[in-house]
């Protein structure tokens, strides 16, 4: 990196510098300040004036230290060993910073984010020498990990005619692995790239989401589904288990690649996140779920202009894997400390602020965001997606403050964690009432393919079931249960048993924390199989004691702890006796 003296400090304000005597510098240029060589990004230019922020503590800083230019914007390196690192909201290696420092970031470290030493094993395409390339092609890949195969393709920028491609052997990143002549001028490539973390990668087409994000998670994935590609934000106060949720969806989703951006959370829950997910085991390979994760963790006590850059950052990292044909889940955990840096950077620089003090872009920002998710046509012809999950804590568990109403307006999925669940130990604390999603029509065609015509059909009839719950409820409170019909009573009995059966969730136990799409749906039919005989039962004269006494109701609530995902023949033989029991009980009164 190049760097030049373009400026000198005038006014120091927090991590918010003011500039002087400016000159030959660019906006979103990234600038080192001070001896101390502190990282930062002009964000504002004015005449000979610029203001910079500064993604480092600023103590010590003066007026007169000189400001550096790198003449190029805060970018992230890409390339092989992304995977199973633990870094910082710019890219820094904690894990690196922790071995030549103590247990504090230095001030003005500056690591390189990929590993120059290491070599990887390189296998070139099929691609002939003076063939026309173009952007986004593959020139070979390299086994990152045992699952992750790293495609090396053409910079996004780049397209010419293949001069070179190196033979198959072991290189480092930065050795020179083809070359390509545009304009006759002779481009080097290396299997490093960088990109501006707050530019777009490009890529053909999208299209429409219409594939659903299997997460395992009943609630989610039967009355609100997430398409490959979308957008989600889980709001909740504090405890509802925001984190918890995108732990479980992390996981056990089928995104080949998670990137979980910490932004701005508590350090003891960061570190959680930091011993536990090392630990965890992939349930598809039994390898550890670091293999297809990388992990940003920027802590509340870290500088808040990290915390802003941090979800750039992260979703930067998942276009470059779609980039590769692959399905990157983002947990981005959460939007509401990244809106809290914008609106201190914000008062900083003495910007009219909004509502609750936010600055008047926070939507603009947010739609930034969420619009870098997608299912995508690639450059190189390959299929993948960006699916953002964005955790949103809004302060007392206030759905009306400005960062919630902001998302919702951006997001097609709205998953609203419910306090009151939360206290009952009903996990996922998805509430049904407040939750919805846009992409049920998107997705109904892929589930009633893989799950079976009448999943459209169930799906509604159960919403509904739950729907007529909430109006009786509110009868029950004023006259009490016993007013009601036996008719009346029983919807309250299903939606029961379907709350206690089927949407709760026991991310401890070895069966019931995942569940399969046909289990998803046996189960389903089952609850729906007892509404629609029961009701009818209760219209021949059957009393609902008699109908809450059958033996065989007792396997039905145990039955997501009972029966592996694997044993669909045991639901055949549960929904055979419940059938029976029910025929039993209208004989009677034939």
């Amino acid at each position: 990196m190049n760097e030049r003296i373009i400026g000198q400090v005038k006014r120091v304000n927090g991590p918010v510098i003011i500039a002087r005597g400016i000159k030959d510098a660019m906006m979103l240029e990234l600038v080192r300040v001070g001896e101390v060589r502190l990282v930062g990004e002009i964000i504002k230019l004015e005449g000979d004036t610029a203001v910079i922020q500064v993604y480092e503590d600023t103590t010590s800083l003066a007026p007169g230290d000189n400001i550096y230019g790198s003449g190029m914007p805060l970018s992230v390196e890409l390339g092989p060993g992304l995977i199973g690192t633990i870094y910082d909201g710019i890219q820094r290696p904690l894990e690196k910073i922790l071995d030549i420092s103590t247990h504090f970031i230095e001030r003005g470290i500056e690591l390189p984010s990929l590993d120059r030493s290491k070599k990887w094993h390189f296998i070139p395409a099929t691609v002939k020498t003076g063939a026309d390339v173009s952007a986004g092609m593959v020139l070979g890949t390299v086994q990152e990990t045992e699952r992750v195969l790293h495609k090396i393709m053409v910079p996004p920028e780049i397209s010419g005619k293949l001069v070179m491609l190196a033979p198959e052997g072991e290189y480092t990143i930065e050795e020179v692995i083809a070359e390509v002549e545009h304009d006759k001028k002779k481009i080097p490539l290396s299997m490093l790239q960088r990109w501006s973390i707050r530019k777009q990668r490009p890529a053909a087409k999208r299209l429409p989401p219409d594939i659903p994000l299997i997460t395992g998670q009943r609630v989610i994935d039967t009355l609100f589904p997430l398409a490959k590609g979308g957008t989600v934000a889980i709001p909740g106060g504090f405890g509802t288990g925001k984190t918890m949720t995108q732990h479980a969806i992390a996981k056990w989703c089928d995104a080949e690649i998670i990137v979980y951006i910490g932004c701005g959370e508590r350090g003891n829950e960061m570190t959680d996140v930091l011993t536990e997910f090392p630990h965890l085991v992939d349930p598809r390979t039994g390898k550890s779920l670091m293999e297809r994760t990388i992990l940003i963790a920027n802590t509340s006590n870290m500088p808040v202009s990290a915390r802003e850059a941090s979800i750039y950052t992260g979703v930067t990292l998942a276009e470059y894997y779609r980039d590769m044909g692959y399905n990157v889940a983002v947990m981005a955990d959460s939007t509401s400390r990244w809106a809290e840096a914008l609106r201190e950077l914000s008062g900083r620089m003495e910007e009219m602020p909004a509502e609750e003090g936010f600055p008047a872009y926070l939507p603009t920002r947010i739609a930034e965001f969420y619009e870098r998710a997608g299912h995508m046509v690639t450059l190189s012809g390959e299929k993948g997606s960006v699916s953002i999950i964005g955790a949103v804590s809004p302060p007392g568990g206030d759905f009306s403050e400005p960062v919630t109403q902001h998302t919702k307006r951006f997001v097609r999925c709205f998953w609203g964690l419910d306090r009151q669940l939360a206290n009952a130990r009903h996990y996922p604390a998805i509430s049904w009432l407040d939750s919805y999603s846009e992409y049920l029509l998107d997705v109904s065609p892929w589930w009633e393919q893989h799950a079976g015509p009448s999943w459209t059909t169930d799906r509604a009839e159960m919403m509904e079931l739950l729907q007529r719950e909430v109006r009786l409820l509110q009868v029950v409170k004023l006259v009490g249960p016993d007013a009601l019909p036996d008719s009346q009573r029983f919807v309250l009995e299903v939606c029961s048993l379907f709350k206690n059966a089927f949407l709760q969730q026991n991310a401890f136990d070895d069966v019931d924390r995942y569940s399969s799409v046909e289990k998803q749906m046996k189960m389903l039919t089952i609850i729906l199989t007892y509404w629609r005989r029961g009701q009818e039962a209760v219209r021949r004269g059957v009393t609902l004691v008699k109908l809450k006494r059958m033996k065989v109701l007792q396997d039905v609530v145990k039955m997501k702890f009972s029966i592996s995902n694997e044993d669909a023949a045991a639901f055949d033989k549960l929904i055979a006796r419940l059938e029976r029991g029910l025929d039993q009980l209208e004989s009677i009164y034939v």
